[in-house]
């Protein structure tokens, strides 16, 4: 009876462990990924904008002629700014969109896992 008893606890210890890391360590593990990737992109994205916005710069100081000289040579620095600020709000808008969609909070149903 003794010895039924131990392998009965045995089994029992096994099968809490098991289940813990199987409800903790697994999740962790897809959001370590999650966040890798979530990272990665952000740094990408951000040196990528960064590039852009010089590029225009450059773009409309040296394409546009007397456009933007003597008391207009600012306007290309707000011009740029405008277009890195109106990339990174679609950029947020977007990101907030596909929260919403994936709790569900758009249609008023939730998606079910």
């Amino acid at each position: 009876m003794g010895d039924r008893t131990r392998t009965a606890g045995q089994d029992a210890l096994s099968l809490v462990v098991e289940y813990a890391k199987q409800e903790t360590l697994e999740p962790l593990k897809g959001l370590g990924r999650f966040v890798v990737f979530g990272v990665a992109g952000s740094v990408l994205g951000a040196v990528g904008l960064v590039v852009a916005a010089v590029g225009l710069l450059r773009l409309l100081q040296g394409e546009t002629g007397t456009t933007f000289a003597g008391n207009w040579s600012w306007a290309p620095y707000l011009l740029c700014a405008v277009v890195v600020l109106v990339a990174t709000g679609a950029a947020i808008a977007a990101v907030g969109r596909g929260t919403a969609r994936r709790s569900g909070a758009g249609d008023g149903k939730k998606e079910e896992r």
